[in-house]
């Protein structure tokens, strides 16, 4: 029988909220409609939590349920990913950016924001022109402590660490950390006010990430922090690449 959930006191907020999302990410990270057993034990919720939170999110077009009586993501999560693109632009400035990348014959670019306290979830991916790939796809979610792109989130997420007189340097790297077989390069992209938008990495083969190479793709990768940062309105606070 699975353990219900709960909440800690000290970090506020209220349980049934918690809940209800932890049903959300766990039909987020499904690859199929699942069904009320699945859920209890991803989740840990007793079936008769997991009934009443899903009348309500079935109600508010969060969640559907399938003729089959299994359950999926409904059309106002769609709905609501589509309106953090649009508040943001990031598709029409990130894309063409990533697209540039692959044109110079770097290794494959994306794009990862924050997401929850521990992950960070891929917006945008293209996969390079080499014939092998890293398996990184757009909607993945990833452990915010491992990869480039989550040490370039942590870095900064707070504005200060721009605006200070000597900010962190812009370019994290990764060998073996999240796949043992890969590597990657990041950089932060940054809005108005040196808000952290997101973080542009590099990733493939670890064995494509040579010295020379690394250099050669984080110079590249500076070019497009920055790029990006002026197009979303943002200042790049380096004026030249520090240490590359």
């Amino acid at each position: 029988m699975p353990r219900q959930a709960t909440t800690k006191k000290d970090e506020g907020g209220v349980a049934a909220v918690d809940r209800a999302f932890a049903i959300v990410l766990a039909l987020e990270a499904a690859a199929t409609p699942v069904t009320l057993a699945d859920l209890a034990r991803t989740t840990g919720l007793y079936k008769s939590t997991l009934l009443r939170l899903l009348v309500s999110l079935e109600r508010h077009s969060i969640v559907v349920r399938r003729d089959n009586h299994r359950y999926c993501l409904g059309p106002l999560a769609f709905r609501l990913g589509r309106a953090y693109e649009n508040t943001y632009h990031l598709r029409a400035h990130i894309l063409p950016i990533l697209e540039n990348l692959v044109e110079t014959g770097t290794e494959s670019p994306s794009f990862h924001v924050r997401h929850g306290a521990w992950t960070r979830v891929c917006m945008f991916r293209i996969d390079s022109r080499h014939s092998t790939l890293d398996r990184v796809r757009a909607g993945d979610l990833l452990p915010i402590d491992r990869g480039a792109a989550g040490k370039v989130l942590l870095a900064f997420e707070s504005p200060e660490a721009v605006r200070s007189k000597n900010p962190p340097d812009p370019i994290a790297t990764s060998f073996g950390e999240r796949d043992a077989a890969c590597a990657a390069v990041a950089c932060p992209v940054f809005g108005p006010e040196q808000v952290l938008y997101g973080a542009i990495s590099l990733s493939g083969p670890r064995e494509r990430f040579k010295p020379a190479e690394v250099r050669r793709m984080s110079k590249l990768l500076l070019s497009a922090g920055a790029s990006a940062t002026q197009s979303l309105g943002g200042i790049w606070p380096w004026s030249s690449p520090p240490g590359h």
